[in-house]
């Protein structure tokens, strides 16, 4: 693959050479890198997903230690993963990771697959989890793209190009990993584009897939994780004293408390993905 004759600004050797430098210089020492155990790095990975690194930095090994395997998690109760999910927002991922656990005990012995395109298969697991797993757990080749790697990419071989849309970064991604170690490479790439975001106006923003993230301060994802950290908290809870702690929590907030049609939208969604159950009037995480 000539990158020059496709009228990029370097040729693949050169790009490499200037990652690897930039890894070096900028390199962030984090408790789950360099570790050869696919599951801690897979709960790393989801857990760092739209999260900043400076909150999974406390969660991650509290997690760890709580359920320090497959079988652990396995064994544990939807309660407990989620009662050790919060802070990090986005309890589905938590549920994702114990269904994983689930299956991966049932039918993998309790183990994660090798590759990307089995790892794909398991609840939760996308085309970019799957690849950071068989990169920094395996070192093996991946084509990793997320965020900060796009930060990369498009900052230094797309500088003036606007909308550039995955499939166009993906063959330089892929061409790219050092097969020397693509562990290294990712964790280069990785920091070298936390350090442009916030040196530069997000580079990430002229990917055709950037979309910012919503508000979360009052919105319908506040408001459900809150009344999942209200069941969490009082296992059992009558209907109506959930709903009369999550109107203080809104009021306390300087909203509204919320109507009784919303309110029965948000346990029905949550009953449905898993959360809790409603056993007559309560609600059982």
């Amino acid at each position: 693959m000539d990158w020059i004759a496709s009228g990029l600004p370097y040729s693949k050797d050169a790009f490499q050479e200037l990652v690897l430098q930039k890894g070096c210089e900028l390199y962030r020492s984090l408790p789950w890198r360099n570790i050869n155990n696919p599951y801690a790095v897979y709960v790393s990975e989801v857990m760092l997903q739209q999260t900043q690194v400076s909150r999974v930095l406390n969660r991650w090994p509290m997690f760890i230690e709580r359920f320090p395997s497959l079988d652990a998690l396995a064994c544990a109760s939807t309660a407990d993963v989620l009662d050790a999910w919060q802070g990090l927002g986005y309890n589905r991922r938590g549920l994702a990771l114990k269904a994983t656990a689930d299956y991966c005990c049932e039918h993998l012995d309790g183990n994660l697959p090798t590759t990307a395109e089995e790892l794909t298969k398991l609840p939760g697991i996308g085309p970019a989890t799957a690849a950071g797993i068989v990169a920094f757990a395996y070192d093996k080749p991946a084509l990793y793209l997320e965020t900060n790697v796009r930060t990369v990419f498009l900052h230094e071989l797309f500088p003036e190009q606007e909308a550039v849309r995955d499939k166009e970064l993906a063959p330089y991604v892929a061409d790219s990993c050092w097969e020397e170690s693509p562990r290294r490479w990712y964790y280069a790439l990785l920091d070298y584009g936390a350090h442009l975001k916030k040196e530069l106006p997000n580079p990430s923003r002229r990917s055709a897939h950037y979309t910012k993230q919503s508000r979360f301060e009052g919105s319908v994802r506040q408001k459900r994780a809150e009344l999942v950290r209200i069941v969490l908290a009082q296992p059992g809870i009558a209907l109506d004293e959930a709903k009369a702690a999550l109107d203080a929590f809104e009021l306390k907030s300087k909203r509204r408390e919320i109507d009784e049609d919303s309110f029965e939208q948000l346990v029905q969604q949550l009953e449905k993905e898993g959360f809790f159950t409603r056993n007559d009037t309560c609600l059982i995480p």
